[in-house]
């Protein structure tokens, strides 16, 4: 019989820690739906933490997700994503890219920065 050496208690390496917020201030109940559930809100419940602020801290293989939050029962894209899609039910997902590393996350943010123009005339003193 093989063991398995990955127990429960160890952390896959290979999943990125991942930190969603979203704020509602009259909201009951948030869960998140996504391409990393198999669109099942029940499976990732937010957590309340008073005031309206909600969290959800999960670990994801690196990659590039489609998901909403459920907000109350009505689905809506994360005011928070940078990137979306139209989904086919008319509405939209919320894009979510995972890097393999925070050094990778940090590089593919600073991708889509506009540059700075270092050669710009200064402006004449008098």
């Amino acid at each position: 019989m093989k063991h398995n050496h990955n127990h429960d208690n160890t952390p896959n390496p290979q999943l990125v820690p991942v930190r969603f917020e979203f704020t509602h201030p009259t909201a009951k109940a948030v869960c998140l739906a996504g391409t990393f559930n198999q669109w099942q809100p029940e499976a990732k419940t937010l957590h309340s933490s008073g005031a309206g602020n909600w969290w959800k801290e999960t670990r994801l293989a690196p990659g590039t997700y489609e998901y909403c939050l459920v907000v109350d029962g009505q689905w809506m894209p994360d005011p928070r994503a940078r990137e979306s899609v139209p989904n086919p039910f008319g509405g939209t997902n919320s894009i979510l890219t995972v890097a393999s590393s925070p050094a990778a996350a940090h590089l593919a943010d600073a991708e889509k920065l506009p540059l700075k123009n270092e050669n710009k005339p200064k402006a004449k003193q008098s």
